[in-house]
C-alpha cells in the first residue's frame, strides 16, 4: 500500500514536470493551471491502474493447483468507473493439489480454501465437501474423521447448485 502511495506521488510530480518542460519549451503559452491538472489526471490513473491489476497481479503469482472458485466484483460511487467495469476486489481459491479423500468415501473431500481481498490478509479456511448430497461444511476442532472416511462434528450446508465453491472442489 505504502509502495503505491508512493508510485502515484511520483507519477503526479513526474507528469506536472513534463508539462512545464512543454511549457517553457514553447515559452509559456500552456495556461498556468495545466500543470496541476495533469498530475491529478496522473495521479488518478495510476490509482485506477493499480486497483484493476491487482487481480490479474496476485492470479499470475498463486502457485500451481490454486484455482479460483469465485471471484467479488464492486462498484462504488466514489469510483464511479466501477459502474463502466466492475472492480475484482476479493476472491475465493480452492487448493485442488492438496485436497484429500478417503478411498471408500470418494465423493467426500477435504480441501484448503484461501480469500484473498485487495487491503486484506488472506485467510484460509478447511472445507469438507460431499459432492453425492451436493453439501459443505467448514472444519472445526469438533471434526472427526472415522475410520471408513466418513466426515462427523460439522455443520452441513446445502447451497444452491450453482455453488462456486463446490462446482470448483467436485469438478462439476
Amino acid at each position: 500500500m505504502f509502495l503505491e502511495l508512493i508510485a502515484v506521488i511520483f507519477a503526479g510530480i513526474a507528469v506536472a514536470g513534463v508539462v512545464m518542460l512543454i511549457n517553457s519549451v514553447t515559452g509559456t503559452r500552456l495556461p498556468r493551471w495545466l500543470a496541476p491538472v495533469a498530475a491529478g489526471l496522473a495521479m488518478i490513473a495510476v490509482t485506477v491502474t493499480s486497483e484493476y491489476s491487482w487481480y490479474s497481479r496476485t492470479l499470475t503469482s498463486l502457485p500451481a493447483g490454486l484455482v479460483v472458485a469465485d471471484t467479488v466484483e464492486s462498484r462504488s460511487f466514489y469510483r464511479p468507473w466501477t459502474y463502466i467495469v466492475p472492480l475484482n476486489e476479493r476472491f475465493v481459491a480452492v487448493d485442488l493439489a492438496t485436497m484429500r479423500s478417503h478411498p471408500k468415501q470418494p465423493d467426500q473431500h477435504l480441501a484448503e480454501v484461501f480469500f484473498f481481498g485487495r487491503w486484506a490478509p488472506i485467510s484460509q479456511l478447511s472445507i469438507a465437501a460431499d459432492c453425492t448430497s451436493w453439501r459443505r461444511a467448514a472444519v472445526e476442532a469438533e471434526t472427526n474423521l472415522a475410520q471408513d472416511g466418513g466426515i462427523h462434528g460439522v455443520n452441513w450446508v446445502s447451497p444452491p447448485a450453482e455453488d462456486h465453491l463446490l462446482l470448483s472442489i467436485c469438478g462439476s
